[in-house]
Protein backbone atom coordinates (compact mmCIF):
# COMPACT_ATOMS: atom_id res chain seq x y z
CA UNK A 1 0.00 0.00 0.00
CA UNK A 2 1.18 3.64 -0.91
CA UNK A 3 1.60 6.14 2.00
CA UNK A 4 -1.33 7.76 3.09
CA UNK A 5 -0.59 11.65 2.57
CA UNK A 6 -4.23 12.78 4.00
CA UNK A 7 -4.84 12.02 7.10
CA UNK A 8 -8.39 12.91 8.76
CA UNK A 9 -7.52 11.53 13.02
CA UNK A 10 -11.06 11.84 15.53
CA UNK A 11 -9.86 12.53 19.26
CA UNK A 12 -6.78 13.56 18.32
CA UNK A 13 -6.07 15.92 21.80
CA UNK A 14 -4.94 12.78 23.78
CA UNK A 15 -3.84 9.39 24.14
CA UNK A 16 -3.56 7.34 20.80
CA UNK A 17 -4.98 9.90 18.65
CA UNK A 18 -2.61 12.44 19.37
CA UNK A 19 0.15 9.65 18.96
CA UNK A 20 -0.71 8.45 15.77
CA UNK A 21 -0.83 12.08 14.55
CA UNK A 22 2.52 12.83 15.52
CA UNK A 23 3.55 9.78 13.96
CA UNK A 24 2.45 10.68 10.44
CA UNK A 25 3.71 14.59 10.75
CA UNK A 26 6.25 14.69 8.39
CA UNK A 27 6.75 16.97 5.49
CA UNK A 28 4.10 16.88 2.75
CA UNK A 29 2.02 15.34 5.20
CA UNK A 30 -1.89 16.73 5.47
CA UNK A 31 -3.55 16.08 8.94
CA UNK A 32 -7.13 16.70 9.98
CA UNK A 33 -7.55 16.58 13.33
CA UNK A 34 -10.29 16.77 15.91
CA UNK A 35 -11.12 16.56 19.59
CA UNK A 36 -12.61 18.22 22.52
CA UNK A 37 -10.22 20.22 24.39
CA UNK A 38 -8.86 23.13 21.95
CA UNK A 39 -6.22 23.87 24.48
CA UNK A 40 -4.44 20.11 23.99
CA UNK A 41 -5.42 20.17 20.39
CA UNK A 42 -3.68 23.18 19.60
CA UNK A 43 -0.59 21.71 21.24
CA UNK A 44 -0.77 18.33 18.97
CA UNK A 45 -0.90 20.13 15.55
CA UNK A 46 1.89 22.72 16.82
CA UNK A 47 4.22 19.92 17.37
CA UNK A 48 2.73 18.26 13.78
CA UNK A 49 3.72 21.48 12.40
CA UNK A 50 7.26 21.52 13.74
CA UNK A 51 7.66 18.16 12.39
CA UNK A 52 6.67 19.81 8.94
CA UNK A 53 2.56 18.51 7.93
CA UNK A 54 0.31 21.30 7.61
CA UNK A 55 -2.35 20.99 9.82
CA UNK A 56 -5.98 21.91 10.53
CA UNK A 57 -7.54 21.23 13.84
CA UNK A 58 -11.78 21.57 14.38
CA UNK A 59 -13.60 21.58 18.02
CA UNK A 60 -16.47 18.93 17.67
CA UNK A 61 -18.64 16.51 18.95
CA UNK A 62 -18.14 13.20 16.51
CA UNK A 63 -21.77 12.51 17.77
CA UNK A 64 -23.27 15.17 15.89
CA UNK A 65 -23.75 13.40 12.76
CA UNK A 66 -24.36 16.71 10.53
CA UNK A 67 -21.38 18.81 11.84
CA UNK A 68 -18.81 15.05 11.90
CA UNK A 69 -19.97 14.70 7.64
CA UNK A 70 -19.52 18.92 6.90
CA UNK A 71 -16.10 18.45 8.65
CA UNK A 72 -15.52 15.28 6.85
CA UNK A 73 -16.62 16.41 3.19
CA UNK A 74 -14.57 19.96 3.59
CA UNK A 75 -11.07 18.30 4.27
CA UNK A 76 -11.65 15.71 1.95
CA UNK A 77 -12.66 18.96 -0.88
CA UNK A 78 -8.95 20.58 0.24
CA UNK A 79 -7.04 16.98 -0.32
CA UNK A 80 -8.72 13.79 -0.82
CA UNK A 81 -8.34 11.80 1.93
CA UNK A 82 -6.00 8.82 2.34
CA UNK A 83 -6.92 7.12 5.78
CA UNK A 84 -9.33 7.93 8.10
CA UNK A 85 -8.92 7.06 11.50
CA UNK A 86 -12.09 6.96 13.61
CA UNK A 87 -10.33 6.89 17.55
CA UNK A 88 -12.59 9.12 19.51
CA UNK A 89 -13.94 7.38 22.47
CA UNK A 90 -14.65 7.39 26.05
CA UNK A 91 -14.70 5.48 29.20
CA UNK A 92 -16.80 5.80 32.51
CA UNK A 93 -16.57 4.72 36.10
CA UNK A 94 -18.30 1.92 38.11
CA UNK A 95 -16.71 2.61 41.42
CA UNK A 96 -20.16 3.81 43.11
CA UNK A 97 -21.80 0.91 41.24
CA UNK A 98 -22.61 -0.10 37.85
CA UNK A 99 -22.44 2.81 35.61
CA UNK A 100 -25.45 5.38 35.21
CA UNK A 101 -28.02 6.05 32.55
CA UNK A 102 -26.49 9.27 31.56
CA UNK A 103 -22.82 7.50 31.34
CA UNK A 104 -23.93 4.06 29.43
CA UNK A 105 -25.77 6.66 26.93
CA UNK A 106 -23.32 9.24 26.80
CA UNK A 107 -20.02 6.25 26.32
CA UNK A 108 -22.17 4.82 23.35
CA UNK A 109 -23.17 8.60 22.14
CA UNK A 110 -19.29 8.80 21.05
CA UNK A 111 -18.21 4.96 20.88
CA UNK A 112 -20.69 4.09 18.31
CA UNK A 113 -22.70 6.61 17.23
CA UNK A 114 -19.18 8.62 16.66
CA UNK A 115 -17.45 6.41 15.13
CA UNK A 116 -20.76 5.73 12.71
CA UNK A 117 -20.60 9.24 11.68
CA UNK A 118 -16.96 9.44 10.71
CA UNK A 119 -16.90 5.59 8.94
CA UNK A 120 -20.02 6.56 7.16
CA UNK A 121 -18.83 9.81 6.24
CA UNK A 122 -15.68 9.26 4.84
CA UNK A 123 -16.95 5.11 2.68
CA UNK A 124 -19.21 7.54 1.11
CA UNK A 125 -16.25 10.00 -0.52
CA UNK A 126 -14.11 7.20 -0.45
CA UNK A 127 -16.18 4.70 -3.07
CA UNK A 128 -17.18 7.47 -5.33
CA UNK A 129 -13.22 7.71 -6.16
CA UNK A 130 -12.89 3.66 -5.47
CA UNK A 131 -10.39 3.97 -3.12
CA UNK A 132 -9.15 4.52 1.21
CA UNK A 133 -8.52 3.68 4.25
CA UNK A 134 -10.27 3.64 7.56
CA UNK A 135 -9.30 2.61 10.87
CA UNK A 136 -11.48 2.15 13.52
CA UNK A 137 -10.11 2.19 17.23
CA UNK A 138 -11.68 -0.98 19.00
CA UNK A 139 -10.37 -2.28 22.37
CA UNK A 140 -9.09 -5.67 23.69
CA UNK A 141 -12.39 -5.09 26.04
CA UNK A 142 -14.31 -5.88 22.80
CA UNK A 143 -13.78 -9.62 23.17
CA UNK A 144 -15.49 -9.87 26.65
CA UNK A 145 -17.63 -8.03 28.84
CA UNK A 146 -16.23 -6.50 31.49
CA UNK A 147 -18.26 -5.99 34.67
CA UNK A 148 -15.89 -3.42 35.64
CA UNK A 149 -16.81 -1.55 32.24
CA UNK A 150 -19.97 -2.90 30.80
CA UNK A 151 -20.47 -0.01 28.40
CA UNK A 152 -17.28 0.08 27.68
CA UNK A 153 -17.28 -3.30 26.44
CA UNK A 154 -20.05 -3.05 24.60
CA UNK A 155 -19.55 -0.48 22.45
CA UNK A 156 -16.25 -1.83 21.80
CA UNK A 157 -17.71 -4.85 21.11
CA UNK A 158 -20.09 -3.21 18.35
CA UNK A 159 -17.42 -1.40 16.44
CA UNK A 160 -15.10 -4.35 16.60
CA UNK A 161 -17.61 -6.55 14.99
CA UNK A 162 -18.83 -3.45 12.56
CA UNK A 163 -15.60 -2.85 11.22
CA UNK A 164 -14.25 -6.16 11.09
CA UNK A 165 -18.00 -6.94 8.74
CA UNK A 166 -17.22 -3.58 6.95
CA UNK A 167 -13.95 -4.61 5.72
CA UNK A 168 -15.84 -7.13 3.31
CA UNK A 169 -18.31 -4.95 2.84
CA UNK A 170 -16.58 -2.36 1.00
CA UNK A 171 -13.63 -4.88 -0.41
CA UNK A 172 -15.26 -4.23 -3.78
CA UNK A 173 -15.34 -0.43 -3.49
CA UNK A 174 -11.54 -0.36 -3.09
CA UNK A 175 -11.62 0.66 0.32
CA UNK A 176 -9.89 -1.28 2.90
CA UNK A 177 -10.98 -0.89 6.62
CA UNK A 178 -8.70 -2.46 9.80
CA UNK A 179 -10.08 -2.26 13.58
CA UNK A 180 -7.41 -1.66 16.02
CA UNK A 181 -7.74 -3.54 19.28
CA UNK A 182 -5.10 -1.75 21.14
CA UNK A 183 -4.99 -3.02 25.62
CA UNK A 184 -4.07 -0.39 28.21
CA UNK A 185 -2.07 2.47 26.95
CA UNK A 186 -0.96 5.15 29.23
CA UNK A 187 -3.13 8.34 28.62
CA UNK A 188 -5.34 10.40 30.34
CA UNK A 189 -8.54 7.64 30.26
CA UNK A 190 -5.66 4.96 31.95
CA UNK A 191 -4.73 7.95 34.52
CA UNK A 192 -7.69 7.11 36.10
CA UNK A 193 -7.49 3.63 36.83
CA UNK A 194 -5.30 2.66 39.99
CA UNK A 195 -5.29 -1.18 39.61
CA UNK A 196 -2.28 -3.03 37.58
CA UNK A 197 -2.88 -2.34 34.25
CA UNK A 198 -0.88 -5.31 32.69
CA UNK A 199 1.44 -4.45 29.76
CA UNK A 200 0.79 -1.10 30.07
CA UNK A 201 2.18 0.98 27.08
CA UNK A 202 2.74 4.61 25.45
CA UNK A 203 0.79 6.02 23.45
CA UNK A 204 4.02 6.83 21.18
CA UNK A 205 4.91 2.70 21.00
CA UNK A 206 1.40 1.65 20.09
CA UNK A 207 1.39 4.58 17.20
CA UNK A 208 4.04 2.87 15.48
CA UNK A 209 2.83 -0.66 15.75
CA UNK A 210 -0.87 0.63 14.00
CA UNK A 211 1.14 2.29 11.72
CA UNK A 212 3.08 -0.65 10.61
CA UNK A 213 -0.28 -3.17 10.51
CA UNK A 214 -1.86 -0.44 8.78
CA UNK A 215 0.59 -0.24 6.25
CA UNK A 216 -0.10 -3.75 5.44
CA UNK A 217 -3.78 -3.36 5.80
CA UNK A 218 -4.06 -5.51 8.61
CA UNK A 219 -7.58 -6.48 9.30
CA UNK A 220 -7.19 -6.54 13.03
CA UNK A 221 -4.11 -4.76 14.64
CA UNK A 222 -4.25 -6.59 17.89
CA UNK A 223 -1.91 -5.81 20.71
CA UNK A 224 0.14 -6.85 22.96
CA UNK A 225 -0.12 -10.25 22.06
CA UNK A 226 -0.10 -11.45 25.59
CA UNK A 227 -2.79 -9.78 27.11
CA UNK A 228 -4.87 -10.10 23.17
CA UNK A 229 -4.14 -14.00 23.87
CA UNK A 230 -5.38 -13.52 27.73
CA UNK A 231 -8.85 -11.15 26.37
CA UNK A 232 -9.47 -13.89 23.02
CA UNK A 233 -9.40 -16.74 25.52
CA UNK A 234 -11.85 -15.14 28.11
CA UNK A 235 -14.36 -14.55 25.55
CA UNK A 236 -14.20 -18.10 23.60
CA UNK A 237 -14.53 -19.64 27.19
CA UNK A 238 -18.10 -19.96 28.41
CA UNK A 239 -19.60 -17.38 30.85
CA UNK A 240 -20.07 -20.15 33.47
CA UNK A 241 -16.22 -20.64 34.06
CA UNK A 242 -15.27 -17.04 33.11
CA UNK A 243 -17.61 -15.27 35.26
CA UNK A 244 -16.18 -15.70 39.07
CA UNK A 245 -12.99 -14.21 37.84
CA UNK A 246 -14.41 -11.51 36.33
CA UNK A 247 -16.47 -10.48 38.90
CA UNK A 248 -13.16 -9.72 40.89
CA UNK A 249 -12.00 -7.34 38.23
CA UNK A 250 -11.10 -4.12 40.47
CA UNK A 251 -14.11 -0.89 39.78
CA UNK A 252 -12.91 1.94 37.58
CA UNK A 253 -12.74 5.05 39.26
Amino acid sequence: MRTPRSILITGASSGIGAALAQEYAAPGMSLALSGRDANRLSEVAEACRTAGATVDTEILDVADASAMDAWVAATDAKRPLDLVVANAGISGGTAGGVESDDQVRAIFRTNVDGVLNTVHSAAGLMRKRGGGQIAVVSSLAAFRGYPSAPAYSASKAAIRVYGEALRGALAADGINVTVVCPGYIRSRMTAANDFPMPMLMDADRAARIIRRGLAKNRARIAFPWPVYAVAWLLGALPPWLTDPLMVRLPKKG
